[in-house]
This record gives C-alpha cells, structure tokens and sequence, in this order.
C-alpha cells in the first residue's frame, strides 16, 4: 500500500512539475465561466456568450450543423482525432468524455493503483488534446457514482479535474450524474471543489430538474447532459411486464422540452443541454432513444431540436404516426391472425412509404447505456397493405413488438411499436449467423458481437482497459487486462446478451462455420497462468451454449503469442459467451495483454 501511495504522489508532483507553465497555442480556443448577480452563471467560448446547442454522439456532424446544433458530447476518447477535426470542419465545439470505471464493472475506488492508472489516463487525454481548437469542456465520467455516497469517487473525480486545471487552464472541467439523487450536488459541492459545471442526465424529471436543482444546492452550473423521452424505467408497462413505447411524434416535446423549457427559459444556472442520441442504439428497443435511423433518416426529434435552437421548423417535417394498434395483444395462440392498423400523415403531404416488422421483445430495460443485443426480427410475420395488415402470430411463446416504419421523399421518418404476448411454450429462437470472420476484440471491429461485462470472482481486482496503447499486437490499441489481487480468482465473460448466465435470454451467434477461435496475448513480464474459454452456460435453459471449449493453463511469456482454438465437430449453433479469461490469484497482481479476438471460418 506504501508503495502505492508513493507512486501516486510521484505521478502527482511529475504531472504539476510539467504543466505548471502551461502556454495558450493559437489554436486553442479560451472557455471560461462567467458568474453575476443578475445574469448569473454564462459561459464564455473565445470571449463570447455560448449557449450549448448540443446532442450526444458522433455521426452526420454536418447535418448536425445545418439543424442548428454547435456542440456534441462524448462519453470516451474513442477515435477523438477524427471526431475533434470533424466537429471543428462543422463549427462545432466538443465536450470531451474521460470515461472513468464503473464500480458496478468491477472498478474499485478504494485501489489506489487502479485510481492512479485511470488519472494517468486522463492526463494523457488531457495533455494531447488540450490544445485543439474544438474542445469546450472535459466531461470527467459519466454516472459511475451509483448513489453517489462513496467519497472514494468523488475524491478521485477531484483529483482528475484538480490535475487537468494543472494542464489545461483554458478549459472548464464537469462531472456527469444520473439524476440528481438524494443528496449527489450536496456530495459534488462537499468533495470536488476543483470541478465547476455538474452534468445531470434527466429524462422524465427534465421538467422540474430546474427547481430541484436549486433546492439541491447552487453554487455551481450544470448542463443537461442527457435528455430525451421518458426512460423505459419511468414508463407504464404492460400486464406482463414490457415497457411502453412512445411513438416518435409524441417523443418530439419530450425532446423540446430539455432545451426550451429546463434548460434556457427557466434558468439562470443551466448552460445548455445535449440531446440523448444523435445516431441509433439498442437500449429497451432498437428505437427509444435513436433521434436517427440506422440508414440515416431522422425522426421528428431532430426537428423539434432544431425548432429550440433556431426558432424555426425545419422546411420539410417528418412524417407523423397517430396511431398503431392490435385488436390483440395478450393470450395470443401460435397460428392466430391479428389485424394491424397504423394511421400516419405527413404535413406537407409527402407520399409515404411503410414497413411493419415483428421482433422478439428484448425484456430488457437497460442499466447505464450497457451494450444490449439486438432484437431478432421474424420475417414474413406481417402481410398485406401496411396501414391495415395481418400479422400471424409465431409459434414460441413469450413477448414480441410490432414496429411500424413510415419514411417521406426528404429523409424524414417515423416509427411506433406495440408490445404483444404469446401465449404458448417458449421454443429458443434460432441464433443468427454471422459473417466470418467474426471480430470479438480488435481495431477492425465495426460492431460489438459480445459485451466484455461478465465480470466473476473477486471483481473489484479485475480491471480492463479496452483502449491500451501498450505495445497492441496490431493497430493502435489493444486490450490490457488487470488483476491486482495476490490472491482469489477474477475473470470476464463476453456475453450475449449481457448479464444471462443462466441461458434464458435469446442471443449469441450461429458460429456453425467457424474452424478456429483465434486470439494474441503477451503477459506484461512474463510466467503468468491464465485459462481461456468459450461457451459457459450450460443446464437446461433454451439459450445455452452449445458447446464448451477451454485452453488451460496457458503460460503466458513476454511476447505475443497466438492461440489457436480448433472448432471441428464441436455443435457450435449458439455461442452466448463468445470468449473468456480467468486466472488464480500467483502472489502477485497479475497484468496481461489480448488483441485480435477472432472466429475464423474453416
């Protein structure tokens, strides 16, 4: 422990001695905060008034632009040079996210080398970045304090922001938290003097955020870091369990109503706000947080944003969805026919096209923004003219959503759904099948098969940084993997979807092709023992694996190596847990590195 501290203080005292001379570069554009009696707090970007006209997220960046929108909001580093240069070819400013661990991930706060490990991080961040002319702000973590009544946390965030006004003067520093809690301001004012804007995510209390704010405490500004339709976890749901959807006509005030209404009319505290998601994202559903389609059309939120910013509506609006009903949808029996009606309009009359398409329902109310996989979708479900058809009901029972799609001519969109339940044995539904070679872990990796958040053992020494720039194998990073224990045993699954261990969630892959499971890994000096492993849910539950496949006791060296997994004759029809580490306390903490996680086919 002694000598943890001293490498902490001496990582401290090495970053004051370097940057306490820090020189503005002609490039670097001042933020500063302005704070009086009667305008209260303002934020300042290159002397002038700046007002956050902001979503989270980093595609279509010029439509963001053209919408009226001047900043985005990242949650990580994650390929910030392009996003920086992209955002500032568009006039857009960059709040900066300096992802902190999650003590629900297995982070420990009470480490002081895992703490020192995630502030040297940020110094690299920080220092590389600090001069380019996009950044507005370093967002340091987001909603990692749970209930935020662990000081451990709020002394690190401090330590991070203390440091990063060491480096970078010219630029705010804020703190990202779900909602505002018991008593979150009250610990953030109390622990982290050095952070000076709080950002609060705020859904369905957007509203009132506001006057809760205030009563809260105010000696410090906050934006709106997060806002959107009503959560899954603030909605009606129906008898058997499944969240309420909005359509997303009716989301659009939802929308409007974090920047228009909470954030600039009623506030002298509130700096801006960014809307929550500029692009698309499985969370609940494949819709309910997506201001955009996956092919790039834009839904009326994206409109209402840009009526708040500009004071104008677009010049060709979305279409619009009234209504999209089942004459039934519990006690459903495999077979049955069940009419569909959507009623959908455009305000400009544009000619509409329409798709409907049943998916199994997830039944998953996300936690955090965690990975969650996609819903399966069950073709030629529905039949006939779109605005009334027919939907014949599946044989495996359980809960599905009907999704109603309605785009224009112009790149506009709408969409609904409506929860429905079969009402007949479960059958597990058959795992898609990929295209090999299927990345796991790696730089070429465009999506994310299977969530690294399996974490067992003793989980608060397991500590994995996904972004390492320590020597990757190939590309510019690679996976570096921690455990600090001497003792115990620690180890993650990649899962599919996150959190089944049991096999009662449908996902995973048909890996029916592969021949190989093929990975890299070097221990960080060598001697070190470590078991890998594919396929881990075994028992009688319908989405199991189907297969178990182990390498133990690989000795790891110095060096990379290659491991090659041979998959002939194994029944490979549903992998839910796609890879896996795990290792037995050596009497000493344990560092390793993967790269290249891949399934090959034959």
């Amino acid at each position: 422990m002694f000598a943890e501290r001293s490498k902490l203080q001496a990582l401290v005292l090495a970053t004051l001695l370097v940057f306490i001379v820090v020189g503005e570069t002609a490039a670097q554009i001042p933020v500063t905060l302005h704070h009086d009696q009667t305008d209260g707090f303002r934020l300042l970007r290159g002397g002038k008034d700046y007002v956050v006209r902001g979503v989270g997220g980093t595609q279509h960046l010029d439509r963001l632009s053209a919408a009226g929108g001047n900043s985005i909001r990242t949650w990580s580093t994650e390929n910030l040079d392009h996003v920086l240069d992209t955002a500032h070819k568009n006039n857009l400013s960059v709040c900066v996210g300096l992802w902190l661990g999650h003590p629900r991930h297995g982070f420990n706060y009470q480490s002081e080398a895992e703490v020192a490990a995630q502030l040297q991080t940020c110094v690299d961040a920080i220092t590389k970045y600090k001069d380019h002319p996009a950044v507005l702000m370093w967002g340091i973590g987001n909603e990692m304090e749970g209930d935020g009544n662990n000081p451990a946390i709020w002394y690190a965030v401090d330590h991070i922001a203390r440091v990063c006004k060491q480096i970078d003067p010219a630029h705010p520093t804020m703190t990202v938290i779900a909602e505002l809690g018991q008593d979150k301001v009250g610990q953030i004012e109390r622990y982290c003097p050095n952070i000076d804007i709080i950002g609060v995510n705020s859904y369905g209390g957007i509203a009132s955020l506001d006057q809760r704010y205030r009563a809260a405490g105010d000696s410090k500004p906050y934006i709106v870091t997060e806002h959107g339709p009503h959560g899954p976890w603030e909605v009606e749901k129906t008898p058997w369990g499944s969240a309420i959807e909005a359509t997303s006509t009716a989301k659009a005030a939802q929308y409007a109503v974090g920047f228009r209404e909470a954030a600039r009319q009623k506030s002298r505290l509130c700096l801006g706000s960014y809307a929550f998601l500029w692009g698309d994202k499985q969370e609940t559903t494949a819709t309910w947080f997506g201001m955009l389609l996956p092919d790039g059309s834009r839904l009326a939120a994206v409109d209402a944003m840009t009526e708040a910013w500009t004071g104008k509506p677009p010049e060709n609006r979305c279409p619009q969805i009234d209504r999209l009903s089942l004459e039934q949808t519990d006690g459903l029996k495999p077979g049955d026919k069940i009419r569909a009606t959507l009623v959908a309009s455009d305000p400009e009359s544009d000619p509409l096209i329409t798709k409907l398409i049943l998916r199994h329902d997830s039944g998953t109310v996300g936690v955090g923004g965690d990975w969650q996989a996609e819903e399966i979708a069950l073709s030629d479900a529905v039949v006939g003219d779109s605005r009334q058809a027919v939907l014949t009901v599946p044989d495996a029972g359980g809960g599905y959503r009907l999704f109603a799609y309605v785009r224009d001519s112009k790149g506009g969109a709408a969409v609904a759904n409506i929860p429905l339940r079969v009402d007949a044995p479960m059958i597990a539904i058959a795992s898609p099948k990929p295209k090999l070679p299927l990345i796991v872990y790696g730089d070429a990796m465009e999506t994310e098969p299977y969530a690294a958040l399996g974490f067992m053992g003793n989980t608060s020494a397991v500590k994995m940084t996904l972004d390492s720039r320590d020597d990757p194998h190939s590309g510019p990073t690679c996976l570096q993997v921690e455990y600090t224990a001497a003792d115990g045993w620690g180890g993650v699954f990649w899962q599919s979807p996150p959190g089944d261990w049991t096999g009662s969630q449908p996902g995973g892959f048909d890996l029916s092709a592969a021949g190989e499971l093929q990975f890299w890994v070097r221990g960080a000096a060598g001697g070190d023992v470590v078991n890998f492993v594919l396929g881990a849910i075994d028992g009688d539950q319908p989405y199991r694996d189907t297969a178990k496949v182990e390498r133990k006791d690989v000795r790891l060296t110095d060096q990379w190596q290659q491991i090659r997994i041979p998959l002939d004759g194994r029944d490979l029809t549903r992998i839910k847990t796609g890879f896996g580490w795990s290792l037995a306390g050596q009497g000493k903490p344990v560092t390793f590195y993967l790269d290249d996680i891949r399934y090959v086919a034959r």
